[in-house]
């Protein structure tokens, strides 16, 4: 070959390896080692740390209670093995292995188990895991409106949902979200530590009820902004845009009125005695992380990372689960180093990233311009991507922004699974690759992550199951002239051949509703694709729909076919 193929070792993403693609261009998995699947570093980049959480053993090894102390006593738990049945491509053992070494984690606290949550994990070893935010504000939503957003995030996807309410009945809401998710719940405890009261008057006392509190709820893992620290705070003076973290901007202004250090800091030893007595895994939080591509990577951002990782030491060596969470604004070129330098700090804890937004500049499209960013993050290590929705920065999400973040994000993930080789991620886009072939229509929409869409799409054009598709038509359909050629393979894979075309069903209510948003056509089209029968479009159920190539002779599917899309394109006009 004139340019040798960037192999590194990667698995082909394919079960099957098939195809013609070469395998991933990833490093060679490297499962119980600090690598797991990594994309090969730059120039440049820290190297892995060689330390785990074995190297933070307490001095005494008391009964195991979390996670990670059964798995360094070299139990198997029923939740690991609930993770390897979740995880193909890992066994319970290995899944094991690295939630003892920190590198996974498995947010299920007691109490939740006991309300049907199913277990999932959380690592560079499994498969990208997305979070969706939600929560009520003191102007908009509450306890019933959330709770249905949760279940809807977790129909688009989400993996785990952050409960980040900050108005209305904080704690019912939380009780009910956690009631009823079977993913794990993340809070924020700090926002309940400052209903009611000023942050420059909140105790240790008031910090440590209301964590034992949202734990005996069966909150899975608290965000705790542990990391900042009073001597970090000069460092941010220069800052186009400050502190953004909520938690991060509350805890600044007690550590200045109160001229001493971060409380979450000075009793993280006793934070950590709650978390193990549940087993909610911590999620130490970038309090100090960038708002803007202006600070990214700076000073204060760095030092707060520094911090976290010390922070992650302690809580290791308390027996408690550990991620690190990440920064939202960085330009697209830092993302590699963000990455890799967590990964050495921290020992190759879960990281868990906002994001990144790659450009500040496009309010509205914020889940676009950092699910960019989530991509090449999850590439190069990240092992959870916290969604963003078309409302970030500028309002609280509702319904259907919910639902563009999950899809967003779950591209992103999925993309930079399968370029890191992870085994059988690949063979979803094979499947679809080989229903498109086939011109299987139905196939290609029972297999679309969201089948209503993609089918509406397709009716909006054409609403016939035909040979071609309307972005080409009959005669420049590429896909139906490979098709037709009997040296190539291509559309004739097993299963995915149809018998016959058929003439697309009437709309669902989903799909009309999909339409009727879109505004591209006038109602009493959409009222015709919502109510036709076969026996309205004049189909005969054993034949094949008559502007078909092969029901008909090429004349007279063309005109039909030009027939049909003038009359939609008029209609539009």
């Amino acid at each position: 070959m004139r340019h040798p193929l960037p192999l590194n070792g990667a698995q082909n993403p394919s079960t099957e390896a098939e195809g013609t693609a070469p395998p991933s261009f990833a490093r060679s998995p490297d499962i119980g080692g600090p690598l797991s699947y990594a994309s090969p570093d730059s120039p440049g980049m820290p190297p892995p740390s060689s330390k785990t959480a074995w190297d933070f053993l307490p001095a005494s090894a008391p009964a195991p209670l979390t996670q990670l102390e059964h798995a360094r006593a070299g139990t198997i738990t029923a939740e690991m093995r609930r993770v390897a049945e979740r995880e193909p491509h890992l066994d319970a053992t290995r899944v094991r292995d690295e939630v003892a070494a920190g590198r996974m984690i498995i947010p299920a606290n007691r109490v939740h188990l006991e309300l049907g949550l199913d277990p999932m994990a959380i690592g560079r070893a499994s498969r990208t895991k997305i979070n969706a935010n939600m929560g009520a504000s003191p102007v908009s939503s509450g306890t019933d409106e959330e709770v249905e957003k949760m279940r809807w995030a977790v129909r688009w996807g989400a993996d785990t949902v952050m409960d980040l309410s900050t108005g209305g009945d904080l704690d019912a809401t939380r009780s009910a979200i956690v009631r009823a998710s079977s993913v794990p719940i993340g809070t924020v405890p700090i926002y309940s530590m400052v209903i009611g009261r000023r942050i420059e008057d909140l105790t240790v006392r008031e910090i440590l009820t209301t964590l034992e509190h949202q734990a005996k709820q069966g909150v899975d893992y608290f965000t705790v902004h542990a990391g900042i620290l009073k001597a970090h705070l000069p460092l941010v003076r220069e800052r186009l845009i400050g502190v953004v973290s909520r938690g991060g901007s509350l805890l600044a202004k007690w550590m200045l009125h109160n001229d001493a250090e971060n409380p979450m800091y000075t009793h993280f030893e006793q934070i950590c005695d709650v978390c193990r007595e549940y087993d909610v895994s911590l999620s130490l939080g970038d309090g100090l992380r960038p708002g803007g591509l202006s600070d990214a990577t700076d000073a204060a951002q760095i030092a707060e990372l520094e911090t976290l990782a010390e922070l992650t030491e302690r809580a290791w060596r308390k027996g408690v689960q550990v991620m690190i969470e990440g920064p939202g604004h960085i330009p697209f070129d830092q993302i590699e180093y963000n990455m890799k330098l967590e990964r050495a700090l921290c020992h190759g804890a879960p990281f868990y990233v906002l994001g990144p937004l790659v450009t500040d500049a496009f309010p509205g499209y914020d889940h676009i311009t950092s699910s960019i960013g989530a991509t090449a993050a999850a590439y190069h290590g990240a092992a959870m991507l916290c969604y963003v929705t078309p409302k970030e920065h500028v309002g609280l999400p509702k319904k259907d922004d919910v639902k563009q973040g999950c899809i967003a994000y779950k591209i992103a993930a999925h993309a930079a699974d399968v370029a890191l080789g992870i085994p059988g991620t690949r063979d979803w886009d094979d499947s679809i690759t080989k229903a498109r072939a086939a011109l299987n229509w139905e196939k290609h929409f029972e297999l679309a992550f969201d089948t209503d869409y993609a089918r509406a799409m397709h009716d909006e054009d054409l609403p016939v199951d035909t040979d071609f598709c309307a972005m080409c038509g009959h005669d420049w359909c590429s896909v139906r002239i490979s098709k037709e050629i009997q040296l190539f393979a291509s559309g004739k894979a097993e299963g995915y051949q149809r018998e016959r075309v058929l003439t697309s069903p009437a709309l669902t209510p989903a799909q009309r509703e999909i339409l009727e948003q879109r505004g591209v056509l006038p109602p009493e089209e959409i009222h015709r694709l919502a109510t036709r029968t076969r026996a309205a479009m004049g189909a005969d159920p054993d034949h094949k729909a008559d502007c078909h190539s092969d029901a008909t002779d090429d004349a007279h599917a063309m005109a039909l076919q030009e027939e049909k899309l003038v009359q939609i394109r008029a209609s539009t006009r």
